[in-house]
């Protein structure tokens, strides 16, 4: 998820042996035309635009069905879901228990919906007690097996697999230093796992978060990309994972607009500083997936902290109104229609609710519907729903007053 993070840029000393490459980078950016490749793209692995939604379903198979029903309405091709490691092998020297995957993977599929997993979570015995920066913080080695046993089993039923999830944030990196040559290690065990499991599936990296900072808890998402490539990460993807939260602005707003000093991180359109580094390294005939986007609406003046007292709310800066939101979401699609394609694939918008996230919860302002049952959806929700859409060189209308686009399901395979 996005982090507030200082207009200045913050150079620790753990990061200055960075700033050699990050000056490059910073350099490769004021260039006044970056090309962004289109001719390169000779073979896609997705459509483009292939359209997604993140969802949370694991725990609750009431909300599995209706969840992928939503998807179905919203006439959206593809959902993304968490594969939690420790929810599927919480114990080394028990098996596994894909039960609760088995049922996900057989809902998406008789609804029709391509399915994304995202891969994370280590379970405890996994987890590295050392503290080397230079090493992932949890066994790759078994991280990779992981990831080859849950690509067999779903082979050619699970379309494609993102390795983690913003690890450009010491957050998401267990709380270690981020560092790009030990995320390559983990995508590198996970990829060649799935490769030889499911030769088809799609490996997408991990959608690094857009952020200026330097510093022991994060990386900019521009200096880690050139990390990876530098680490060897090209052989081990096969779709390049960003995250493209738009903040506070339209997603038309240009990434040297003036009034971001700079910070091309705060707009949905920073997509293209990434695509270009993809180019300049040489990777530029592999397509992006966007796996978050969206806009929060938290507009609250005060959040509670960990320790229950009242703090000002972090992510006040960049919200939006409900009707902002959905206006934006329907733009950025628009956007990337226009101008991105074919190197733009899988764009993944945030969420559909977490059945048990509360107003204390930051997800909850970023998704297209209430959480429970008989809930609000929001704006966005019907305005994407109800949106023209691109795939490929394929239109397909918006739904117009009195036509009914919906398909019944045919009966469900007997177990």
């Amino acid at each position: 998820m996005p982090q507030r993070v200082p207009k200045r840029l913050l150079l620790s000393t753990l990061a200055l042996s960075a700033l050699g490459s990050l000056l490059l980078v910073s350099s490769a950016l004021r260039q006044p035309e970056t090309p962004l490749g289109a001719e390169l793209i000779r073979h896609k692995r997705l459509p483009s635009i292939a359209y997604g939604v993140h969802i949370s379903v694991w725990w609750n198979e009431t909300a599995r069905a209706r969840d992928f029903e939503y998807v179905r309405l919203m006439r959206f091709g593809y959902a993304k879901q968490i594969f939690g490691w420790r929810d599927i092998q919480p114990a080394q020297d028990r098996p596994a228990d894909w039960s609760i995957a088995d049922d996900v993977v057989a809902e998406a599929n008789y609804r029709g919906i391509k399915l994304i997993a995202r891969l994370g979570k280590p379970p405890d015995w996994a987890i590295r007690l050392d503290r080397n920066a230079y090493e992932p913080p949890f066994d790759e080695r078994a991280f990779g097996a992981f990831c080859g046993q849950l690509a067999a089993r779903y082979q050619g039923r699970i379309v494609g697999y993102q390795v983690w999830n913003e690890p450009n944030l010491s957050r998401e990196w267990l709380g270690k230093t981020p560092n790009a040559a030990a995320y390559v290690k983990v995508l590198a065990a996970c990829a060649q796992a799935i490769r030889a499991a499911d030769p088809e599936a799609i490996v997408i990296s991990a959608g690094l978060a857009p952020t200026g900072t330097l510093s022991p808890q994060s990386i900019p998402d521009t200096l880690y990309l050139q990390q990876m490539f530098e680490a060897g990460a090209a052989r081990y993807y096969d779709v390049l994972g960003l995250n493209a939260p738009g903040y506070a602005l339209p997603p038309e707003t240009p990434p040297d607009d003036p009034r971001l000093n700079g910070h091309s991180w705060q707009v949905f359109r920073h997509v293209e500083v990434m695509r270009a580094l993809q180019v300049a390294h040489g990777d530029g005939h592999k397509q992006i997936a966007i796996l978050e986007m969206g806009w929060t609406t938290d507009q609250r003046d005060t959040i509670r902290a960990p320790d229950g007292s009242q703090q000002p709310n972090p992510y006040r800066w960049h919200a939006v109104s409900e009707a902002q939101q959905a206006e934006y979401l329907v733009a950025a699609f628009e956007y990337a229609a226009q101008h991105w394609r074919p190197w733009i694939s899988l764009m993944v918008v945030l969420y559909l609710a977490d059945l048990d996230w509360t107003p204390e919860d930051e997800e909850y302002w970023w998704a297209l519907n209430e959480p429970g049952f008989d809930k609000r959806m929001r704006p966005a929700f019907f305005a994407l729903a109800n949106a023209p859409r691109y795939i490929d060189d394929r239109y397909v209308p918006p739904i117009l007053d009195g036509i009914n686009p919906y398909t019944p399901l045919p009966p469900r395979p007997k177990s």
